[in-house]
């Protein structure tokens, strides 16, 4: 198992260099074909606001988003150039929410940015992905820079079928790792879903696959244990953090908190998710 096809969202944002960087490597080294998606937004107004004004409004959008494209597009073509691969570009007119999760089902893996607060992007992207497009999604913290992804990995398990999921969809990446470390989430919340000795399994199950890792685990309420988590990755010095998402509801997590949430908002490192 490898990946074949990597696509990158490419959104016009300062952000896009280190996704780039981080896509452009992975695509690099898995010999994978590259996809880079800007998706143009069509911004929806009031109908009175379209009856007087339409035709110049219209007008006016498709210019900044011709802009925005083109400079997205530039930017894909310079982290290509830089990083001596090929690759496509594909330009869609639309809506983010169901055009890149529409596209993020015929690759292997997605790269994004995390959300910044501080700069505009579509609300709920990254949400919206990992729950419609049945694919494995690597966000890339919006700060920071990312050349090596992968090299000493943190897996963060509570034996539940979104963890399993993102472990066998992490394998690619687990393989070439130098150390991967497993930590149970929570073992005693559940009782029998980790076996006797936390992590043990999974961990048995990654040396059958040719990943050496070893295993611990962590005990906290779901906030907390998003906090920990991310404290012990940066105690190993992990540059990726495998985890399944939204176990629970994205509404619970929303209105509650939760660890997808808590990791999605306050990452450190790059993030492979699956649900």
């Amino acid at each position: 198992m490898s990946f074949k096809d990597v696509l990158v969202c490419v959104e016009d944002l300062p952000s896009d260099e280190a996704t780039l960087e981080v896509a452009v490597g992975l695509a690099r080294s898995f010999g994978a074909h590259l996809v880079g998606l800007h998706v143009r937004l069509l911004a929806e107004l009031p109908p009175f606001i379209m009856a007087e004004y339409g035709g110049q409004i219209t007008l006016m959008q498709d210019r900044l988003a011709l802009e925005a494209s083109d400079r997205a597009k530039a930017r894909f073509e310079a982290a290509l150039a830089a990083g001596g691969i090929t690759g496509e570009w594909r330009d869609v007119a639309g809506n983010p929410l169901r055009e890149v999760p529409l596209h993020a089902r015929h690759a292997d893996l997605t790269v994004i940015a995390q959300r910044n607060p501080e700069e505009w992007s579509e609300d709920g992207l990254v949400d919206q992905l990992l729950l419609d497009a049945g694919r494995p999604v690597l966000v890339v913290p919006y700060v920071g820079r990312y050349p090596a992804v992968g090299r000493r990995a943190l897996v963060a398990w509570n034996a539940g079928r979104e963890a399993a999921r993102a472990v066998a969809d992490a394998l690619p990446l687990l393989r070439r790792a130098e150390r991967t470390l497993v930590v149970a989430l929570n073992p005693r919340a559940v009782t029998g879903s980790h076996g006797d000795v936390p992590g043990a399994d999974i961990a048995a199950h990654l040396a059958r696959h040719g990943v050496s890792a070893q295993a611990e685990s962590l005990q906290a309420e779901d906030v907390a244990l998003g906090d920990m988590l991310l404290s012990r990755a940066a105690d190993e010095d992990a540059d990726l953090l495998v985890m399944g998402a939204y176990g629970h509801s994205r509404m619970r997590e929303l209105v509650l908190g939760g660890v997808t949430r808590h990791v999605l908002d306050h990452m450190t490192l790059p993030v492979l998710l699956s649900h």
